[in-house]
């Protein structure tokens, strides 16, 4: 591959790193797990970028690669993966400002979320991103009606989830 597609490819992913580690916190639990799918999604980006005809904005483009590859690892290893529960590994920074209640409400609206499936997560993932309908459903490869139904039907589940 030529010099021009390597640099523009490592600029692309140094801006868009954060939507990587994001997805990777979502389907992993433990630091391990998440370096590994960070790499995995990384090579995966990679090998599809000389694909990349820009039809889409990078960003979603990375968010369907990302999500396809995490959530095709996360099947193949569901019954064979041994985790580590997430908050016997928690590190807090001391802090003056630090919001403890609002690291607890976080805990927990991660934990309702492990208990969606797949596309459940990355739909949730991408609200939260702050995406729209239209990127949502065109990154999931869903109609935007489909996506607002999806949505719906997830915030109930999580109010229950929540607040059983």
């Amino acid at each position: 591959m030529s010099e021009n597609l390597e640099q523009s490819f490592v600029a692309q992913l140094q801006a868009n790193q954060n939507i990587i580690h994001k997805i990777c916190r979502l389907y992993t639990a433990g630091e391990d797990a998440h370096k590994d799918l960070f790499q995995e999604i990384t090579i995966q980006l990679w090998k599809a970028y000389p694909k990349f005809r820009g039809d889409s904005k990078f960003s979603t483009w990375t968010y369907r690669v990302a999500l396809n590859t995490a959530i095709t690892l996360y099947r193949k290893t569901k019954r064979t993966i041994s985790t580590v529960d997430y908050e016997s590994h928690q590190h807090f920074v001391k802090d003056v400002d630090y919001n403890y209640e609002e690291e607890e409400q976080i805990k927990l609206m991660y934990k309702a979320v492990y208990q969606l499936n797949d596309i459940e997560k990355a739909l949730v993932f991408m609200y939260l991103e702050d995406k729209d309908y239209q990127e949502i459903a065109e990154t999931l490869g869903i109609s935007e009606v489909n996506a607002r139904v999806k949505m719906n039907r997830i915030k109930g589940k999580l109010k229950k989830i929540l607040n059983p």
